[in-house]
C-alpha cells in the first residue's frame, strides 16, 4: 500500500468530558466517520472521512462534537496553494476527473454585495406595505405589444399561455434521482402552497407527483429521460435545458448505483445504467433548430404550456438570448456560474461561465435595444442568497428568480459538498433509504413555505423603501440601483451609476 499523500482537511474535535458513548454519532454518519473502541471504552474518529456535514454536532445531545478546519499546511507558496497540491494528490492517486457539488465557491466578485438599494425619501414618498396595496404577483410569457378591443370597445384577450405566481420566485430543477424522492415531495408541496413552481429537472416526473402539475415546470434536456406525452402534459410549463451554471457546455451524469426502483422507471433507464446525457442536444445545432423543438413540444401539448430555454450564462449570453427570443420561446432562464449542482467538473465549475449579474444585464439591455424584451420572460439563477438579491437581479431586468441552494439549505443541507456520493446525511441528495427517511416532507415543505413568506415580506419592505408598489414597476428600473467599489466597465455594464451620483 502507497503512502497517502492526503492530510484530512477537517479533524473531528470530541470533548471527552462531556462524550457519553451514546454513539449517536456513530449512527447518525453515513461516512463511517465515527466508531466505539470496545476496549477503551471511548468513541474515536477517522477524521480522513469526515465532509463537514454537521449532523453529528447537531445531533450530539451533550454538544460534545465540533468540527474544525485542520491547521495542517504546505510551506507557504501564493502560486502552489495546498488546494491546488492536494488536487494533484489526488488526481495522480485515482486517474479520475475531479468532482465537485453546490457550485462555486472561489473569492470571485460577487456584484449583488457591490450593488445597493435606492430609498425614497421627500419627494418620492415610500411606501408603507402594511397599509397600503403591494403587488408580488408577476406573470411569465410572451406580452402583447399592445391592447386590442373588439367592436364594442370590450378588451380581448390576446395574451398567450404564460404562468402566474404569487412572488417572483421558483424552485429550480433537481432531478429526481441527484435528490431524493422526500426531497421532491416537499418542494411539489411548498410550490404548491406557496403559490409558485418548481422545476422537475432532467429525470421524469414521478407518478405520485402528477397531483401537482400544476405547479410543476417539467424538463425536456439531451438524455430526454422520462419525457413523453403524458409527462409533458402534466406539467404548467415546459423547460428545454439548454446548459447550467455549475457547467457550461458539459452534459449530465448519474451513475448507476442510483438508476434503481422508481428512479429507473421514471427516467425509463434500465436498473443499474448509468444516465449520461450528452453536452449537445443531437437535434439541436443552430437556433432553427431550437425553434423546430419549441413548436414541437407546443403543438405537442395543443399550445397550452409556454416554453422556456434554459442556458448557461457565457460570454456571448447576449447575442444567444436574442436568437432564443425569436425561436418562439416564451421564457428564457439563465443560470450564473455560481449555480448549483449534485456534480460537475472542477475545473469547469470553477472556470467556466460568468457571474449571473452581468449576464443579466446585458441580456435584457440587448432584448430591449432591438425591441423585443416583450417577447419573453426572463428568469435567473445561479446562486440567490436572500430577498435582497431577488430585488437587485429584477432591478437588473429580470422577471423573476430561480432558487435552488437556498431552497436545500432550507431542508437542511450544510453545503458539505459530497453530493455526488450519494451519502447526504440530511436525506437529501442521496437515495438511501435509511438515509431519505431523515427528511420529513411534512415538516421540509413548512420550511421552504417559510423561506418564501419571509422572502415576500421583505420584498415589499424594500419595495415600499423605493417608493415601488409592484414588481413590475421594478422590473428593469436600473436607477433604483447604485454600485460601490466598481470600475467603469463594470458599471456600464450593469447599466447603474456609482453611489453618490
Amino acid at each position: 500500500m502507497g503512502i497517502n499523500l492526503l492530510y484530512p482537511e477537517y479533524e473531528v474535535a470530541r470533548n471527552m468530558d462531556r462524550c457519553i458513548n451514546c454513539r449517536v454519532c456513530e449512527r447518525q454518519c453515513a461516512n463511517e466517520v465515527h466508531s466505539y473502541d470496545k476496549e477503551k471504552k471511548i468513541m474515536c474518529s477517522d477524521d480522513s472521512k469526515c465532509v463537514n456535514c454537521h449532523r453529528c454536532v447537531a445531533l450530539c445531545p451533550t454538544r460534545a462534537l465540533k468540527i474544525v478546519k485542520t491547521d495542517h499546511t504546505f510551506k507557504e507558496n501564493a502560486n502552489w496553494r495546498g488546494s491546488i497540491i492536494n488536487e494533484i494528490y489526488k488526481q495522480a492517486e485515482s486517474g479520475a476527473v475531479l468532482l465537485s457539488s453546490m457550485g462555486n465557491p472561489n473569492a470571485y466578485p460577487v456584484y449583488f454585495d457591490k450593488i445597493l438599494l435606492n430609498a425614497s425619501q421627500v419627494t418620492n414618498p415610500s411606501i408603507d406595505p402594511l397599509r397600503e396595496p403591494m403587488e408580488t404577483k408577476v406573470f411569465l410569457g410572451s406580452k402583447p405589444n399592445s391592447i386590442q378591443r373588439d367592436k364594442d370597445g370590450k378588451l380581448v384577450n390576446n395574451l398567450s399561455c404564460g404562468i402566474e405566481l404569487s412572488v417572483p420566485i421558483m424552485f429550480s430543477a433537481m432531478s429526481y434521482g441527484s435528490i431524493s424522492y422526500n426531497a421532491h415531495e416537499s418542494l411539489a408541496r411548498a410550490a404548491r402552497e406557496a403559490g409558485i413552481l418548481y422545476n422537475t429537472g432532467e429525470g421524469g416526473l414521478h407518478k405520485d407527483f402528477y397531483q401537482y402539475g400544476s405547479n410543476t415546470i417539467v424538463q425536456v434536456a439531451s438524455g430526454r429521460f422520462g419525457v413523453y406525452k403524458d409527462y409533458l402534459e402534466a406539467g404548467a410549463a415546459i423547460e428545454i435545458k439548454m446548459g447550467q451554471g455549475a457547467k457550461p457546455g458539459i452534459g449530465g451524469h448519474l451513475p448507476g448505483t442510483k438508476i434503481v426502483g422508481d428512479i429507473s422507471k421514471t427516467r425509463m433507464v434500465p436498473e443499474g445504467s448509468d444516465a449520461i446525457s450528452p453536452a449537445p442536444h443531437h437535434d439541436i445545432y443552430s437556433i432553427e433548430d431550437l425553434r423546430q423543438l419549441v413548436y414541437s413540444l407546443k403543438e405537442s401539448t395543443n399550445y397550452t404550456k409556454p416554453v422556456i430555454v434554459k442556458i448557461a450564462a457565457v460570454h456571448n449570453v447576449a447575442a444567444i438570448a436574442s436568437g432564443i427570443a425569436r425561436s418562439g420561446a416564451d421564457i428564457i432562464s439563465i443560470d450564473g456560474f455560481r449555480g448549483g449542482t449534485g456534480a460537475a467538473p472542477t475545473r469547469i465549475r470553477d472556470n467556466v461561465g460568468i457571474p449571473i449579474e452581468l449576464a443579466l444585464a446585458s441580456v435584457d439591455q440587448r432584448l430591449r435595444e432591438e425591441g423585443i424584451r416583450d417577447n419573453v420572460s426572463v428568469v435567473v439563477g445561479g446562486s440567490i442568497r436572500n430577498s435582497s438579491d431577488i430585488v437587485k437581479a429584477i432591478a437588473l431586468g429580470a422577471d423573476c428568480v430561480y432558487i435552488g441552494t437556498a431552497a436545500l439549505i432550507a431542508l437542511g443541507c450544510h453545503l458539505c459538498r459530497s453530493c455526488h456520493t450519494g451519502k447526504c446525511n440530511w436525506g437529501i441528495a442521496t437515495q438511501e433509504p435509511e438515509l431519505v427517511k431523515r427528511l420529513n416532507p411534512d415538516m421540509g415543505y413548512k420550511r421552504l413555505v417559510n423561506l418564501v413568506s419571509a422572502w415576500k415580506h421583505e420584498i415589499k419592505e424594500m419595495m415600499g423603501g423605493m417608493g415601488i408598489n409592484s414588481i413590475e414597476s421594478l422590473r428593469g428600473n436600473r436607477l433604483m440601483l447604485r454600485g460601490v467599489g466598481l470600475n467603469e466597465k463594470e458599471l456600464q455594464i450593469l447599466g447603474i451609476k456609482h453611489a453618490g451620483e
